[in-house]
């Protein structure tokens, strides 16, 4: 990478485990200050080892959607971001006829209202620098839907909408807007999954013939947070081994 690609300041949220460590890890190793989120002191505590054992320009810091002050609080401490990767997010699944007011707009709020609200925050930065790079990770299930989960999908679909029109309004200021869609991903919070007859049922529908790696995912972001990826704005890039073609 290069020197001025290694002073660029990044903001991944949701980096204490699965894909967003991995993404962290990633970016970290590309030689960016990295400042990671967790929602609670035990996945901070848990970014800040990762940190101190590999010696990376890294900070840590919690950050939980929808608080009080919470977006303001945050880039207080982590100072001007360059590259803006929204990973943290949440479900609460049930069938649309028996979810509570309560779990729908738990999950827009943590999916999509807290991606908008971090990105607004961090535009004036990039807007003044003229560069920036802000990455939503989305799903496969944006296009593809999925029963018992409307709020979720609902959520990422917006999600990948928002990616269109802000890549618009930012295009003539050199910052990109992209999305990263996983399918199905194996981290500690699908184990189970894959271990089932619904997970079984899963890998057959992927062409692949297999299901993905939390690194895999990180290897999009990295690349569309490069300075290689300049062309490439308004996308939805799929991680998902064919499921949706």
């Amino acid at each position: 990478m290069a020197a001025e690609q290694q002073k660029r300041r990044a903001l991944v949220t949701g980096a204490s485990r699965g894909i967003g460590a991995a993404i962290f890890r990633q970016l970290a190793e590309a030689g960016m200050h990295v400042n990671a989120t967790a929602t609670s002191q035990a996945g901070v505590d848990k970014i800040k080892e990762t940190i101190a054992a590999n010696g990376w320009q890294a900070s840590a810091a919690i950050y939980e959607a929808g608080t009080a002050n919470s977006v303001e609080q945050l880039l207080e401490a982590a100072g001007p971001v360059d590259v803006l990767v929204c990973n943290a997010g949440i479900n609460r699944d049930g069938l649309a006829m028996r979810m509570s007011d309560e779990d729908w707009r738990k999950v827009i709020l943590v999916n999509l209202d807290s991606p908008f609200a971090l990105a607004r925050a961090c535009l004036r930065n990039m807007t003044k620098n003229r560069w920036g790079r802000i990455i939503m990770i989305t799903s496969v299930l944006a296009a593809k839907g999925n029963a018992g989960q409307a709020n979720y999908c609902a959520a990422k679909s917006g999600l990948e909408g928002l990616v269109r029109s802000l890549a618009l309004e930012l295009a003539s200021r050199s910052i990109t807007v992209n999305a990263v869609a996983p399918g199905l991903i194996e981290t500690d919070m699908t184990s189970k999954l894959m271990e089932s007859e619904m997970g079984k049922r899963l890998l057959q529908i992927i062409p692949l013939g297999r299901a993905g790696s939390a690194d895999e995912v990180a290897a999009a972001v990295s690349f569309l947070a490069s300075d290689q990826a300049s062309y490439i704005t308004g996308a939805t890039i799929p991680v998902n081994g064919g499921m949706l073609m």
